[in-house]
């Protein structure tokens, strides 16, 4: 009977919060369902030729790191490119929230061309997302996730000069590791690049919250069903599939045009996680206060950029990061949405390898005064 009763709260939690997103008019960018179907199809026609599936070339050298809880995380490492193979500093590349590795489809090609500095590219999959394996609830936090990213330094970068680059909760992860371990930063870690991400509470009331929210009551509603029914959430999930790549395109492109293909690689990786398993991480997400943690990125080359029409992070997350970091850069992208290094790829891996560059003359001039020393 409290089961039977629990599922008809959370049905009606969830009837009445799809009610009130379709009367706000949050699901008008759907648009027709036969219309952003013709849309998806021409994904195959417009998708870029490289032979395999975006997100995966150059190829990379595939391992696993074992974080300190015994979760397996799914790891890839891109050598330099040229005769001379030894990196001169390496870039750490950490994906957003129900994403994974693939949405750094841009970045990895662009960064494993170059030369001058020579890089060294590690990338991997959050626990519970993508390749990595499932984790508890308990430990879906944001703490946890910067406890992974340093497993992941100490197994795959042992040494030498470190650029991490976050995106959305990739960023807040960077965060929570400059929470625990700030000795790192501005010793091994010189480099820092957060793209649309927060360092504050995403619910505040001086940020406001969104879908990410833990106090949205669509979000609740759907993660205890989800909790509760895992195949009924999954089913309505396929069947809405058209309506769900037309949200995709929304909160993910600040242009509207942007190239279905694109839209469906942000779609086929959210698709590829369990809606259970990501749930479990939206209480870390409206929980998130690391502006106390942000000085420890004083001592680094630190790059803050976003676009103005993020409609899940907006700007102002950045301008509140960049106040506590007076000497960054902050860059603001015009028209641009939550998925910059996918929408706006030439303006983010220029700016990237601006920061690299200047890491890599800061990581040698360091190396020169030990020598000396």
């Amino acid at each position: 009977m409290k089961r039977t009763r629990a599922l008809q709260i959370v049905g009606g939690l969830a009837g009445g919060a799809l009610g009130a997103v379709a009367t706000g008019g949050a699901v008008a960018v759907a648009a027709s369902r036969n219309r952003l179907a013709a849309e998806r199809r021409q994904s195959s026609a417009t998708a870029p030729l490289s032979g395999s599936e975006p997100g995966l070339l150059p190829v990379g050298k595939a391992c696993s790191v074992t974080a300190d809880d015994g979760v397996r995380l799914s790891c890839e490492v891109i050598e330099p490119a040229g005769r001379r193979r030894f990196p001169e500093l390496t870039v750490v590349l950490v994906h957003g929230f129900a994403l994974d590795r693939r949405c750094w489809h841009f970045q990895r090609r662009s960064l494993a061309k170059l030369t001058s500095p020579r890089v060294r590219v590690v990338l991997y999959d959050h626990r519970g997302h993508g390749r990595s394996e499932r984790a508890s609830w308990a430990s879906c936090t944001i703490a946890q996730l910067g406890a992974d990213l340093d497993a992941v330094l100490r197994s795959l970068v042992p040494s030498g000069p470190v650029v991490l680059v976050g995106h959305s909760m990739g960023g807040m992860t960077i965060m929570a590791l400059a929470e625990e371990r700030p000795e790192l930063f501005g010793d091994r870690v010189l480099g820092v690049a957060l793209l649309s991400t927060s360092a504050g509470e995403v619910a505040s009331s001086r940020l406001p919250g969104t879908f990410l929210s833990r106090r949205n009551p669509l979000t609740r509603a759907v993660g205890v069903l989800a909790a509760w029914c895992p195949r009924l959430v999954e089913r309505v999930r396929w069947l809405g599939g058209d309506l769900i790549w037309g949200i995709t395109r929304a909160y993910s492109y600040g242009d509207r045009r942007v190239e279905s293909w694109l839209v469906d690689l942000v779609h086929t990786m959210i698709s590829a996680n369990g809606v259970d398993a990501l749930v479990d991480f939206v209480d870390t997400l409206g929980t998130h206060n690391r502006i106390a943690a942000l000085p420890a990125l004083a001592s680094c080359k630190t790059l803050i950029a976003a676009g103005d029409a993020d409609r899940l992070i907006p700007f102002r997350h950045s301008e509140v990061i960049a106040a506590e970091l007076p000497d960054s850069t902050l860059m603001r992208m015009p028209g641009v949405g939550h998925m910059a290094m996918l929408e706006q790829p030439g303006i983010v891996d220029d700016a990237l390898v601006e920061l690299i560059t200047a890491v890599a003359r800061r990581g040698s001039g360091i190396r020169r005064l030990r020598r000396r020393a």
